[in-house]
């Protein structure tokens, strides 16, 4: 590879769904969505639009996707919500407010939901899907290898150095999954123990995420923490935009590339594009000012990285690997 990989992936997903606990899911946001794909053409950078349910089932959302892979300009990948994506099951009396995780529900139930999603998607974009993202960050052993039967190649929900077991699912379960000592680069996963690297056909691509401070630091802070009894991880940074945060999100870029890292992934969310589409970007102001941040990252990265599908990049590992 000449230069490091830059992922842009997208939880492609319906309107402001931290508010929304009704069920009544709104996709408007996918009026917004052209203008962050032609941001993205400008600099040669290739978005990978993870996409769940309600937005597969928006034709307009499905015109927008079979344009650009017909150009050759992204990818659409899966997105997961459980508790609203078919075969319905009723894993708690209101699912919507607690919106559990995937990995909370029976195995038979897991996978029927990931072969819905699966169909539903090449059957929208006529591609089959090989990239994947776990709704809420949460994934499992049984969901590696739901993916794997169903022919993905790629997933990127690990988050290394996050433990999500205090952000709750179902009142009965144990939160999400722990990535605090997970790996922070690719890897194969080993299908018994999905922290490890092993010998599957599935892809890791985790998270860009650095500590916001040294170790050192991120220790007196749990030990203050923990004599406080209050649960908290360690303060860390994403490549991922929140308003104001440039300079960070280019720090994350030089942490990640200067440990050996030939990719660094970026995230953000769909609804994020769109005025109050989100609990960050409430108005058309936060929009412009999120734009500007996007094209001072996305010119500093332009020279630095060489823009990639999450399936792109995958299939040069996997030819690097056979030589």
């Amino acid at each position: 590879m000449d230069k490091p990989a830059f992922l842009i992936t997208l939880d492609t997903e319906g309107d402001n769904l931290w508010r929304n606990r009704s069920g009544k899911v709104t996709t408007r946001n996918v009026q917004f969505l052209p203008r962050f794909q032609a941001l993205c053409e400008k600099y040669g950078f290739k978005p990978t639009w993870l996409t769940n349910y309600e937005m597969a089932s928006d034709a307009a959302y499905v015109e927008f996707g079979r344009d650009l892979l017909a150009r050759g300009q992204g990818e659409i990948g899966m997105h997961l919500h459980a508790w609203y994506s078919p075969p319905e099951y009723a894993l708690t009396d209101d699912d919507w407010r607690y919106q559990p995780y995937l990995i909370e529900f029976p195995e038979n139930i897991l996978r029927d939901k990931v072969a819905y999603m699966t169909d539903l998607l090449e059957s929208a974009f006529r591609q089959k899907m090989t990239s994947h993202r776990a709704g809420r960050w949460a994934f499992n052993e049984v969901y590696a290898r739901a993916l794997i039967d169903n022919g993905y190649l790629v997933d990127c929900s690990v988050t290394p150095r996050v433990d999500w077991r205090n952000s709750s699912g179902a009142p009965q379960g144990k939160g999400g999954t722990d990535y605090s000592r997970f790996p922070d680069h690719a890897y194969y996963l080993d299908v018994s123990d999905i922290s490890r690297a092993g010998d599957s056909p599935l892809l890791e691509l985790p998270m860009s995420i650095q500590y916001r401070y040294g170790a050192f630091t991120n220790q007196l802070k749990k030990a203050w923490n923990d004599m406080r009894g209050k649960k908290r991880g360690p303060s860390v940074n994403w490549l991922r935009p929140v308003g104001g945060n440039v300079q960070q999100m280019k720090q994350v870029v030089e942490q990640t590339l200067s440990q050996g890292n030939d990719y660094v992934e970026f995230m953000l969310h769909s609804s994020e594009f769109m005025p109050d589409g989100s609990p960050t970007f409430k108005n058309e102001a936060d929009i412009e000012h999120l734009y500007d941040d996007l094209e001072q990252l996305f010119s500093w990265l332009q020279p630095r990285t060489q823009g990639m599908t999450l399936t792109e990049y995958a299939l040069l590992k996997k030819s690097h690997q056979s030589r």
